[in-house]
């Protein structure tokens, strides 16, 4: 029997968490598979051959990627030579939709199945895109349950799988263990910070996370705050460089980002994928989005939905306080996080909402439903 080969290209952290699982599955079912791509680390150590590791661009915003243009042409091109050099069986997108997109109009001029796994959000872009989709992919799968519902309307072939975090979310260490780790008060409010996955959300995020927390801490000096570190961004010390102008100094893990929710009372996060991890905890949050002020002068007009954290979007309302651009001040978000923290039926409302919003992601095993899907396409 020939071996299958699939192309998979997947743009950032998320996207290359999800791809990996994906590639397991897939290789699960069938160990000789060949896959390869663009990705990141993490497909690299599920058995992808990564070609490119687009993952650490991790740009975002209209202006951050018009000055890497000429590094994704590059990428592209490469992409089409290996379609005529390795001839992949399938091609499966991973979201990333600015670039993916653009790719799988050349992939369908060469009638090579187009599979998206993780849907560009075109519930919040408008719902045009939806026609390009349709054109451009031959089956799409979904981790939404409003997005299957939004693309068999509009005649697209999809399937919805349940959400891959319900999987991946949870904390692999006991509380005590963790509050022992970090030399902690066992009685102290706790307050965690996750001011994004990129260089640049980090260097946007967290001095102004840094400012609100010293509000809090005067207005509750039982407070502790845990900053989640990426160890991958922090080859410079970027993070303790911007500790350093903070009275805050707080206490911090690399790459533990499920042990710090665990033992947190509220998590100040940046919008994003890492909103529904905290969401699965079932942890009150706030919201935090900070762009270049011509990125964000683009997309507010640009965006259909009132409000755009994904806790938020998957509820239908806003259970959780969002604060973007200018209104993600220091003071703003003292207020929202004390408001929190001081009210008892608040934060009790709010953790009922986040556990029914859990019911609307499906079930466990998302990624063995899409390999299962993948697997029957192309065989």
């Amino acid at each position: 029997m020939k071996r299958k080969k699939i192309l998979i290209v997947a743009g950032e952290a998320s996207g290359d968490l999800h791809a990996a699982h994906l590639i397991n599955a897939l290789k699960s079912k069938d160990p000789h598979i060949e896959i390869f791509g663009i990705g990141g680390k993490k497909m690299r150590e599920a058995g992808a051959e990564i070609i490119y590791d687009i993952v650490e661009l991790a740009v975002v915003g209209f202006v951050e990627v018009i000055k890497h243009f000429r590094t994704f042409k590059q990428i592209l091109e490469t992409l089409l030579i290996l379609l005529e050099t390795r001839k992949p069986d399938a091609v499966i997108l991973v979201d990333y939709p600015g670039f993916n997109l653009r790719f799988a109009k050349y992939v369908k001029e060469k009638n090579i199945p187009v599979i998206y796994y993780i849907s560009p959000q075109v519930w919040a872009w408008g719902k045009n895109r939806v026609a390009e989709i349709k054109k451009l992919v031959d089956k799409m799968i979904v981790i939404f349950g409003f997005e299957e519902e939004l693309y068999r309307e509009a005649g697209v072939k999809v399937s919805f799988v349940g959400h891959p975090f319900l999987d991946i979310v949870h904390s692999g260490w006991k509380k005590e263990e963790i509050i022992h780790n970090l030399h902690l008060k066992h009685h102290s409010v706790r307050v965690a910070l996750l001011p994004g996955s990129r260089r640049q959300e980090v260097e946007r995020h967290l001095p102004v996370m840094l400012k609100a927390c010293e509000i809090i801490k005067n207005q509750l000096p039982q407070a502790e705050f845990i900053l989640s570190k990426r160890k991958e961004l922090d080859s410079c010390s970027m993070y303790n460089k911007i500790i350093a102008y903070s009275k805050i100094k707080p206490h911090s893990l690399d790459n533990r980002p499920y042990e710090i929710m665990e033992i947190s009372d509220l998590v100040i996060v940046s919008s994003g994928s890492a909103t529904l991890e905290t969401a699965i905890m079932e942890k009150p949050m706030v919201i935090i989005y900070k762009t270049s002020f011509l990125t964000w002068f683009l997309a507010r007009n640009m965006i259909k939905i009132p409000d755009i954290g994904l806790v938020n979007v998957v509820a239908g309302k806003r259970i959780v306080p969002e604060l973007i651009q200018f209104e993600a001040s220091a003071k703003n978000i003292a207020r929202e996080s004390l408001d929190i923290l001081n009210n008892k039926e608040r934060r009790r409302d709010i953790k009922e909402s986040l556990r029914k919003l859990k019911g609307k992601l499906g079930e466990k095993g998302a990624a063995d439903r899409a390999a299962h899907i993948i697997q029957k396409l192309i065989t």
